[in-house]
């Protein structure tokens, strides 16, 4: 056998599980920091550069097609794709053959994914119940940011079983399939059926290409482009087809058993998201400009309704609802959880940031009305009270020693 003809190695799921872990921790760092750059240039002389440089105007023609946008929609569309196209591959795996493929392992993390995008809705929604230009913002407390919770847990050390770290992955991706949902649904705007028809073939082409088994990123990769572009000109958004290309990546190879298309292309996609593209959305999303924040614009109900959903919403939905299933006996605690440490666990469930922010631009770009300053504020206090809770709340919960 020629050394081209030699097998791939095996992936190892269990380290596999575990580079995935700490690459995102470290993204959740990388992420404080962007968002602390932010802050630091829209309360600064830079302010008026960062403002600047983000309503650069960057468009592509070719021919009559053209797209043109600013850079920050560039941003949120475009490279927010690929962020969605890599939780669409993390869900397809984990309902094939992860975690998820197990149903007694869906229903604890299914229930407090459910639990926790209820209740902060319905305490945003009481809040603004009042204001039909405020109310388009009911899903923003709605999201949890996996790579700032793990980089939080990350802080705790070996002290935090895989058990944990198992569930919040787990429910963070529930939690982005209501968002991805929620988008589709609720912020789409009105229809191109030229431009859908384009996407529709896309989508049977890609459902041939499954057929016969084709392995070809590169071709994969152009239908998703030509895909992208018309999504953005059929008025729905524009991340969402990242998530159908993701559908139909292949999880096996047909001609190297020990080789998965989906789980390498997950593995090379996870340094660009967790390194590239959450911390430049970040910078770009994260700028609150609070020098001239006086108190009613602090107490304004936006704000105050994103930051209560996210702080006491979170927690009261996930561990809840988790609560309740484990009582009527539907499922039980995974082995090394107390429920404390579920209690702190469904705190940090509250840190928002990334998807919040996301949602929260797509809420208030499409009223006319400028609520994205209220909506950046809320997330930061919430996220932040959700984070220190959390973190304290493990600190004194979990075990003094390692875990063996």
């Amino acid at each position: 056998m020629n050394e081209r003809e030699k097998p791939s190695p095996p992936i190892n799921d269990d380290s596999f599980l575990a580079s995935f872990l700490k690459l995102e921790s470290a993204g959740g760092i990388l992420l404080i920091f962007a968002a602390v750059l932010a802050s630091i240039c829209a309360n600064t002389p830079l302010q008026e550069y960062y403002v600047l440089f983000m309503d650069i105007p960057v468009e592509i023609r070719v021919g009559a097609l053209e797209v043109a946008k600013p850079l920050l929609l560039w941003i949120n569309d475009g490279l927010m794709a690929i962020f969605f196209f890599l939780v669409g591959l993390e869900l397809k795996r984990e309902l094939i053959e992860g975690e998820l493929s197990d149903r007694r392992n869906i229903i604890l993390p299914g229930v407090g994914a459910i639990g926790g995008m209820v209740v902060p809705a319905l305490i945003y929604a009481y809040f603004n119940r009042h204001d039909s230009a405020a109310m388009a913002g009911w899903a923003i407390p709605a999201a949890t940011d996996i790579a700032f919770a793990l980089g939080v847990l990350t802080l705790l050390g070996s002290r935090v079983p895989t058990s944990i770290k198992i569930f919040l992955t787990s429910l963070a991706i529930f939690d982005d399939l209501g968002a991805i949902l929620i988008i589709a649904f609720f912020y789409t705007e009105e229809l191109s059926f030229a431009a859908l028809l384009v996407v529709g073939c896309c989508v049977l082409t890609l459902i041939l290409l499954q057929r016969l088994k084709a392995e070809s990123m590169s071709v994969f990769v152009f239908i998703g482009i030509v895909m992208w572009v018309a999504t953005v000109k059929s008025g729905v958004h524009a991340t969402l087809a990242g998530v159908v290309l993701a559908v139909f990546i292949p999880i096996k190879s047909k001609t190297d058993l020990n080789y998965s298309p989906l789980k390498s292309l997950e593995q090379d996609l996870h340094a660009v998201v967790a390194y590239f593209v959450l911390p430049i959305f970040a910078f770009a999303n994260a700028g609150v400009n609070l020098t001239n924040v006086n108190l009613e614009q602090a107490l304004h109900n936006v704000p105050v309704g994103i930051a209560l959903g996210l702080f006491v919403g979170k927690q009261a939905g996930v561990f809840g609802t988790c609560w309740l299933a484990i009582r009527l006996r539907l499922t039980r605690l995974p082995s090394g959880m107390s429920w404390a440490t579920l209690y702190g666990t469904s705190a940090l469930c509250g840190i928002g940031f990334t998807m919040s922010l996301f949602i929260g631009s797509l809420a208030f770009e499409q009223t006319g009305v400028d609520l994205l300053f209220n909506d950046r504020l809320g997330i930061i206090v919430g996220s932040l009270a959700a984070g220190l809770v959390g973190f304290t709340v493990l600190t004194f919960s979990l075990p003094k020693s390692e875990s063996k």
